[in-house]
């Protein structure tokens, strides 16, 4: 009899670890994904070191095997991404990677830069309050389409996205337009950020571990972004 109750047991503690697993899986694939920034092309909207929940419901998550990138098919939307959201997609040069930008124009709208000065149908598209140019050379579009790009128009159910640090940000002028296909989600918050540690001492074999974890606890503290905590990202 306590044999029997301890395999009942055994199998209800399993039963409960699977169903968890489950929920997690489906939650993650289907709901919100965490993300993270490892590049400067959002700066100074999104920061490298920030980690970022993304809302893959609301433009219908696409439901992949799990561990890959194969998608099986796509959830309900409740709307398409609109001009000034910031979207997680996969990249459409790079299966394997994702990528995360601000849609400026969606299906339909004409693309033209002139000298850096984005325009949507022919009127200038607002510059997100963070967005920033690095760079004062203007390159002709036949040398790089960075600054001079268009006109080109957007397909049906396609969507051109730029990064907010304009003169540091590969995105559709580069690759055109991002099919509905590859869009996975909208950036919602930043649950945690902190400054890369560039100073060391690295990682060389086992017996640096203990001074790399020691730098490591030490810096954490003044690494933390705290004042980005719990941001709500437009």
């Amino acid at each position: 009899m306590n044999s029997i109750s301890k395999k009942s047991g055994i199998g209800e503690y399993v039963s409960s670890i699977l169903i968890a697993i489950g929920l997690a899986l489906l939650i993650r694939t289907g709901v919100v994904q965490a993300f993270y920034i490892p590049s400067g092309s959002m700066e100074d909207t999104l920061l490298v070191g920030d980690y970022l929940l993304a809302n893959k419901f609301i433009y219908g998550a696409p439901i992949d095997v799990p561990l890959t990138n194969i998608s099986l098919f796509r959830l309900p939307a409740i709307r398409d991404p609109e001009p000034g959201d910031i979207v997680i997609f996969r990249s459409p040069v790079d299966e394997d990677r994702d990528l995360i930008k601000r849609c400026v124009a969606i299906g339909g709208q004409e693309i033209r830069i002139v000298n850096k000065v984005l325009y949507i149908d022919g009127a200038p598209f607002q510059d997100p309050p963070l967005a920033k140019y690095v760079d004062r050379t203007f390159y002709p579009a036949m040398a790089n389409p960075r600054d001079n790009f268009g006109p080109y128009t957007v397909p049906a159910d396609h969507f051109f996205m730029m990064g907010d640090n304009r003169d540091n940000s590969a995105d559709s002028r580069y690759w055109r337009a991002v099919p509905k296909e590859l869009i996975k989600g909208k950036a919602m918050s930043i649950y945690w950020s902190w400054a890369p540690d560039t100073r060391g001492p690295y990682y060389t074999d086992l017996s640096s571990l203990p001074k790399v974890a020691a730098s490591f606890a030490w810096r954490l503290p003044g690494r933390v972004r705290y004042g980005r905590l719990g941001d709500v990202i437009h």
